[in-house]
């Protein structure tokens, strides 16, 4: 059955993650800032920069779009185990926070897809391939805002209080890519 639904970039790379997850070598390009994070365009709940890359939007009463927030739950699920609470590292991995400084959304999401070696020096770390985690893969757009609003101090380090309401467009992309 075909979907009618957009596919997101969460989804693209998701399809496209089986060849990446299964050892084809993808080039590593050197680490490139992301564009400014303030949102220029608005779909179905989701905000974009400039490069049409996801951003987050905060209003000023600290209220957060629905990505930033389904971003923390996210997070918190799947990544803060290796990366410390609110992107902040530990001795095991290193903090997304500062990361994301440095870091666009295609780097950041090849590195989820394809999972990463740094070896050598005594400090060898390992971030395992989540090509194939759906858990991580269909809310892939969700960490990378949560974690770009951390990286630009948009955030604090507690469970934002308030959000926008889940889209229709968002909920039928989910529903999409979970396969239900």
């Amino acid at each position: 059955m075909v979907s009618s639904v957009p596919l997101t970039r969460a989804g693209a790379f998701f399809l496209a993650a089986f060849s990446l997850a299964l050892g084809s070598a993808a080039s590593r390009a050197e680490t490139t800032k992301p564009a400014d994070p303030k949102p220029v365009k608005e779909e179905g709940g989701r905000y974009y920069d400039v490069d049409g890359a996801p951003t987050y939007n905060i209003k000023p009463d600290g209220q957060v779009d629905w990505l930033t927030y389904s971003g923390y739950r996210r997070y918190h699920a799947e990544c803060h185990v290796c990366h410390g609470p609110d992107g902040m590292g530990s001795t095991y991995a290193p903090a997304l926070a500062e990361s994301l400084k440095t870091m666009n959304f295609d780097q950041f999401s090849e590195v989820v897809v394809g999972g990463r070696q740094n070896l050598g020096g005594g400090n060898d770390r390992v971030m395992p391939s989540f090509g194939l985690n759906k858990n991580v893969m269909c809310y892939l757009d969700d960490l990378y805002v949560y974690l770009r609003a951390r990286s630009d101090d948009a955030l604090g380090r507690v469970r934002p209080a308030k959000r926008d309401d889940k889209s229709k467009e968002i909920t039928d992309a989910e529903k999409a890519c979970l396969g239900e």
